[in-house]
């Protein structure tokens, strides 16, 4: 399956604007994830969970229905906040204790999300297609995610995860 080469530098321009001086994060979360949904071919689930009592909760998200509670070190997300490093699977199907929320689900990218040094949660990205993502887009992503650290540091974010 072939899919338009993303323009992220003009991605993460209008991501910026579409953040900036709004002081309620959750609501950025929720309008981020709607544009990553428009703004990637080739994905079939776009959201973010958040970090609340030593475990990455649901939040804000596009697509299917999804898992609630995901425990650290457990599945593509769990293991990204263990590490603090993004990760880009290639085959989720190959990823041990992979967590099937969509069985569509083929490849995925997860990108950590700090505050105050803290991980607070991850951006998740879902493709219907083996090998969707590659090194561009985990560079380009890593510096979406920095958008939406910045954002998170320049409001009160209380808990984040309801």
């Amino acid at each position: 399956m072939q899919w338009k080469q993303t323009d992220y530098e003009t991605l993460c321009a209008m991501l910026r604007a579409l953040l900036d001086g709004v002081p309620h994060p959750v609501a950025n979360f929720a309008n981020a994830s709607a544009f990553l949904m428009q703004q990637l071919d080739g994905i079939n689930w776009a959201g973010f969970y958040l970090m609340k009592e030593g475990r990455l909760v649901l939040g804000p998200f596009q697509g299917k229905p999804a898992c609630i509670e995901i425990p650290i070190g457990r599945g593509v997300c769990g293991t990204a906040v263990a590490c603090d490093a993004v990760q880009l699977v290639k085959d989720v199907h190959q990823f041990p204790g992979h967590i099937a929320c969509d069985e569509a689900s083929r490849s995925e990218i997860v990108v950590p999300l700090h505050r105050q040094g803290e991980v607070i949660g991850v951006l998740d990205i879902d493709s219907p297609y083996p090998a969707r993502f590659d090194e561009t887009d985990r560079d380009s992503l890593l510096e979406a995610a920095h958008i939406l650290e910045q954002m998170l540091e320049s409001v009160s974010t209380g808990n984040l995860c309801p």
